[in-house]
């Protein structure tokens, strides 16, 4: 199919990260078969394999995505990666940096100030109708606040400017208006960046294993290919209950992080696990996603949110608590939905593989990522964190406004592991959700894998979409027990 053009990006940490990693290599699975497939670079060293690395992976066996893609460890590295940019990307310019920031105040406070002063009884007396305008604004807002979040993420990663000051002021200062705990998710944000796919530490939409997905359910692991099919409302029902408080429950919770919080250096995660009351929060010093040296950044953040709630309480006390939430609650989910929605699809895809520790290393977490297509919405209003993701992942300082020739740059040297799905555009996002809650339930080992191949896992699911689960046998405690009976 045809080559796949550019773009694309979302999330963290910054030199430190992006440093840390220059010899390790890479992993990206290909583009699905129903979305346009790039081919394999000239110029990428995945194309000069050796009769011994034929050979290995005849031993290692055969890894297939979702879709039924095969896949194959990349072998570029990071410096490549960061040589093939060019110089002036890097460059970051905190007047520009301001300059956003500016506009989309100035968005939000224009359409706040149309709508107040024009949408009112005595200009319109249709009740029905000004619920329908108002309706328009919460979702308006709800954008431009989503742009406002991301220039703060951009802040989080140091991208924003070359003063850190000038990051983390302005970074504080819009979190916090938007009831987002800078420096705390700042830095399991940086923790997310620095070990990406990786399945015992990486921060967020860190998928279920075969048989997490089966005990959730009250079943084995050998018995997951016996289940019916998820029912289509069930699926929409997760999806809607995702959308509305996943990101609640992530600050809150931690929720989809990982849950291997006893190794935690400094012994702050014994008896602590993810849910409400497990002691692992965005808001707590004492959390396990933190070190002590850490507590003074969660508690400043936490006056942040502080400051936030009394100026809410202070409007809805004066002018109605219904008028707050039209102004601000309802607006304030649309942003949430919209960083849960991005997070999700930059991060769950039938093509995008997760590692074990012992196979996972920098690149092939920075590579298990994928860009799409939001149109004007995606790379005017959210600055691109959409469409420029993949290249975020590796250099995560570049600002957004050079992320676009900086993924051209790199595409070359990943090659066909760079992952992108963009057929459709906005429209093909949105439906993009759908086919990742439907065919992305748990993940395992490819059927045949072994040594370095079995540490790489991919999505199935029981709904009879791609690749099916491996058949398995039932432990050997219950054909004890069977046997026995």
């Amino acid at each position: 199919m045809s080559a796949i053009t550019a773009r694309k990006s979302f999330v963290h940490q910054t030199d430190e990260l992006d440093s840390t990693s220059t010899s390790a290599t890479n992993s990206i699975a290909a583009s699905p078969k129903e979305t346009p497939r790039q081919s394999p670079s000239t110029s990428s060293l995945s194309s000069l394999g050796s009769n011994s690395e034929v050979e290995m992976k005849a031993v290692n066996g055969k890894l297939l995505d979702t879709f039924g893609n095969e896949f194959h460890l990349p072998d570029f590295t990071i410096k490549q990666i960061r040589d093939a940019i060019p110089a002036h990307c890097f460059q970051r310019s905190g007047a520009k940096g301001l300059g956003y920031v500016a506009r989309d105040l100035a968005s939000l406070a224009a359409t706040f100030y149309l709508f107040h002063t024009y949408v009112t009884p005595e200009n319109i007396s249709s009740t029905p109708v000004r619920a329908v305008l108002w309706t328009v604004y919460t979702f308006v807002q709800g954008l431009f606040g989503t742009g406002l979040w991301v220039l703060a993420h951009e802040c989080g990663h140091q991208s924003f400017s070359p003063s850190k000051t000038l990051n983390d002021t302005v970074g504080w200062f819009c979190h916090s208006a938007l009831l987002v705990p800078y420096f705390s998710w700042k830095i399991s944000h940086g923790k997310h960046h620095k070990a990406t796919g990786h399945l015992e530490r990486d921060m967020v939409f860190v998928p279920k294993t075969r048989d997490q997905y089966a005990s959730k359910l009250g079943y084995y692991a050998h018995e997951i290919t016996e289940l019916m099919e998820e029912t289509p409302i069930v699926t929409a029902g997760t999806m809607i209950g995702q959308q509305l408080v996943g990101w609640i429950l992530y600050i809150t919770a931690n929720v989809t992080g990982h849950n291997y919080h006893e190794r935690q250096i400094e012994g702050r995660g014994k008896g602590k696990h993810n849910g409400f009351g497990g002691g692992v929060n965005h808001f707590d010093p004492s959390s396990p996603l933190y070190e002590a040296k850490d507590s003074k950044l969660i508690l400043l953040s936490d006056l942040g949110l502080g400051i936030t709630f009394a100026a809410l309480f202070l409007i809805g006390s004066k002018f109605g608590w219904a008028n707050l939430a039209v102004w601000y609650l309802i607006p304030y989910l649309w942003v949430n939905h919209w960083l849960v929605a991005i997070t999700f699809l930059q991060h769950t895809d039938p093509t995008l593989p997760h590692y074990e520790p012992q196979t996972w290393n920098f690149a092939r977490g920075a590579a298990a990522t994928i860009d799409r297509e939001f149109g004007f919405i995606g790379r005017h209003l959210f600055h691109g964190i959409i469409e420029t993701h993949v290249l975020h992942h590796f250099v995560s300082t570049i600002p957004f406004y050079n992320a676009d020739e900086a993924t051209e740059a790199i595409k070359p040297i990943m090659g066909e592991h760079y992952r992108s799905n963009i057929e459709g555009g906005p429209i093909g996002f949105l439906k993009s959700m759908w086919q990742s809650a439907r065919m992305c339930q748990w993940i395992e080992p490819c059927e045949g894998a072994e040594g370095e191949n079995k540490g790489v896992l991919f999505y199935r699911n029981r709904n009879g979409l791609g690749v099916p689960p491996q058949k398995m046998s039932p432990p050997a405690e219950l054909r004890v027990e069977k046997s026995d009976s």
